[in-house]
């Protein structure tokens, strides 16, 4: 069965290149199919109008729409990581020719937003301990990339 709801990212002219570049971050990731500008259209002949791309199950759209809109923080994707070399994996392939940002937070080098949290975050700040809670919480606020050893060991007092 197909989904009903799908992703469509805006680009100005990389949406085959971006494509591209998160199926071969994801395992399993693939590129569906590719629909080009004929002679005439409103792009170059050849380029690509749409990508469909899929990456963990999930089925995205890449638009060539041209320079009007641009990603924000408004909008991210969250990748629960079940352990810090799965963390550390998704971080670096994501931040080469992007930028970092706080509290596990970056942008790609297209300037789409992506959360890389460990699976373990939650039993962290929202655990039993209020006071660990607290002390994890403050952690991860020092934090660029999540560090699941730190966010415990501040959570244990140490």
């Amino acid at each position: 069965m197909a989904e009903k709801i799908t992703t469509c990212l805006w680009f100005d002219n990389q949406a085959e290149e971006a494509a591209g570049f998160y199926v071969s971050i994801f395992d399993g990731g693939r590129v569906l199919d590719v629909s080009r500008y004929g002679e005439g259209g409103p792009g170059p002949a050849g380029q690509a109008i749409t990508v469909r791309f899929e990456i963990e199950g999930r089925t995205f759209t890449a638009l060539n729409g041209g320079p009007a809109f641009t990603f924000n923080e408004s909008v991210s994707f969250v990748i629960d990581c079940a352990s810090q070399e799965e963390v550390d994996r998704y971080w670096t392939a994501l931040t080469a020719g992007g930028s970092e940002s706080q509290c596990g937070w970056l942008k790609d080098r297209y300037g789409v937003s992506w959360q890389v949290v460990p699976s373990a975050l939650g039993g962290l700040i929202g655990g039993p301990d209020p006071e660990g809670s607290q002390r994890a919480m403050q952690a991860m606020l020092g934090m660029r990339k999540l560090d699941i050893a730190a966010l415990q060991k501040a959570y244990d007092g140490g």
